[in-house]
């Protein structure tokens, strides 16, 4: 005869999913990096697309440090293109994730990060790159 299973061992009856996977309470703190990032590449783009054409931007979970580093671990990175490859701009997450104090920090964070990295790369100040740099949003 077979069993049919009503409820967990514990009674509280069988679990699943408790929003639907399209909420935005549902997706993953990772997907929620992956988002902020994107949209400030979208916001630079707008302005810088045409000098950013060719520069890929990607998001890794930590830098690929030497086990013999000692110093302030990097929040992202340039990447010069070589042999066809482009140019890479990576965001750490973690170590990002870590710095922030808040989602509205790590948003700010991010855009800072990027404003710098781009700059850097067009060899211009961050603040011709974006006049919102290194000011807090209100």
């Amino acid at each position: 005869m077979a069993r049919v299973r009503r409820r967990d061992r514990y009674g509280r009856g069988l679990r699943g999913p408790l929003t639907p996977p399209q909420a935005p309470v549902s997706r993953t703190r990772a997907e929620r990096f992956d988002d902020l990032v994107r949209d400030e590449v979208r916001r630079l783009e707008q302005r810088w697309g045409r000098e950013l054409a060719q520069v890929e931007f990607a998001v890794e979970e930590v830098p690929d440090l030497e086990p013999w580093f000692d110093g302030p671990v990097p929040l992202g990175q340039t990447v010069p293109g070589d042999n066809g490859r482009p140019v890479r701009i990576a965001v750490f997450r973690r170590p990002v994730e870590a710095r922030a104090n808040g989602e509205r920090d790590l948003g700010r964070l991010i855009r800072d990060l990027l404003v710098e990295e781009v700059a850097d790369l067009l060899g211009l100040s961050p603040e011709s790159v974006d006049p919102s740099y290194d000011t807090p949003d209100d």
